[in-house]
């Protein structure tokens, strides 16, 4: 079996590691005050320069046609910098393989090339409200038929990037008869449709780059050829599309794991207790060994998942193991971090405070850990079904 990457992945891989170095690395805290919010656009209009924003999106929509694994490697290098500014990357091209999966021929020539160039900063998922979270099935947002157009009604909470949106992918009632989860569909809602609000952002622990955002639709009037695939089908579209973002956020959340242990890495050969080095301590090195060997793990669940989706094999056990695993180890990896920094690793004179709030909401957003147990518990059973 062969683990190496091929020499178009390494590439991939070597260019978001300059990208990062370069133009995230030196403005990560900066980018999560408000003034930073131009750099932090910038900076996503450079990795849409460079192919990032559609790295599994057909060249014919100007994607890159680079493929899932790629997607995975520049995230994780991305997050190392900027948790902030991975998650509307990863966001952005999921919305572009959805859009492309199941999108009409004029759906798909209209919003990819749009999204992929950078003339759209980022697109969001509508999806989550305040009664229907971990349970999509349970949505209140309404879009009711009028004529040759919809008409979409509801409030959406805790929308990733939705200040800087160029459209939504918005999931909504329209058969209220049917069971919960059979009578949801999905609608393509640019930013500037009239009835569209975006709330106040939210004040968070961490991603603070990030907007966090409700998004109110009151009234707003859709063409019905605004529908993304068939009426109805929405919930089967919502599940798919976890699916696919679970590799993304493992991605990420390996990324800031991995920038967390390597800078406490690197203290301990520069900070001297006792009269020496304090790598020189079997004890913290024991912890540097397992928080590494938990990270390499967690890298190669989440390239089996890529790799599984990236060549058509089913993946949803794959990918949630993944998310599980490699968000509950950056969390891990984080506090062992702070532990061999000290009191140091506690201040915002280094990133490591930032890592650590950054990793926290990883193992909530794009299913809890605990949704993605059920999953994999429910698949394996499948399996001897």
């Amino acid at each position: 079996m062969e683990f190496g990457l091929s020499e178009e992945q390494a590439l991939i891989q070597e260019t978001a590691r300059r990208f990062t170095d370069s133009e995230l690395a030196p403005v990560a805290s900066l980018i999560e005050e408000p003034s930073g919010r131009d750099t932090y656009l910038k900076n996503l209009k450079g990795l849409a320069d460079l192919g990032f924003m559609g790295l599994n999106i057909d060249a014919t929509f100007g994607g890159s046609e680079a493929g899932v694994i790629p997607f995975s490697l520049a995230i994780t290098e991305v997050a190392k910098a900027c948790a902030s500014t991975a998650v509307a990357m990863s966001v952005n091209n999921l919305v572009g393989e959805v859009v492309q999966s199941i999108g009409t021929d004029e759906q798909k020539k209209y919003y990819i090339p749009k999204l992929c160039s950078g003339e759209f900063s980022c697109a969001s998922f509508c999806l989550s409200e305040t009664v229907a979270g971990s349970d999509p099935s349970r949505l209140a947002t309404q879009a009711k038929k009028d004529g040759n157009e919809w008409v979409i009604n509801g409030t959406k909470m805790w929308i990733s990037s939705a200040e800087y949106a160029g459209f939504f992918v918005v999931w909504a009632v329209t058969d209220p008869t049917a069971k919960p989860g059979k009578g949801i569909s999905c609608f393509l809602v640019e930013a500037s449709n009239p009835g569209v609000s975006i709330g106040p952002a939210e004040t968070k622990m961490g991603q603070k780059a990030s907007s966090t955002n409700s998004v109110v639709f009151e009234e707003c009037r859709v063409k019905h050829d605004a529908m993304l695939g068939g009426e109805n089908a929405g919930f089967k579209i919502a599940v798919s599309e976890l699916v696919g973002g679970r590799i993304g956020i493992a991605s990420l959340a390996l990324g800031i794991g991995t920038a967390a242990i390597d800078f406490a890495r690197q203290y301990t050969t520069e900070r001297e207790q006792f009269g020496q080095k304090i790598s020189n301590f079997q004890g913290l090195q024991f912890m540097m060994a397992d928080t590494y060997t938990e990270l390499e793990a967690a890298k190669l669940l989440v390239l089996n998942a890529a790799w599984k989706k990236e060549n058509n094999h089913p993946y949803m056990k794959n990918a949630s193991m993944a998310k599980l695993f490699c968000t509950e180890a950056a969390n891990k990896a984080c506090y062992t971090a702070l532990q061999l920094m000290g009191g140091a690793g506690y201040t915002s004179d280094y990133p490591l405070e930032r890592f650590a709030r950054d990793a926290r909401v990883t193992t909530i957003y794009e299913g809890t850990s605990e949704i993605q147990r059920v999953i994999i518990a429910r698949e394996l059973l499948k399996e001897i079904a």
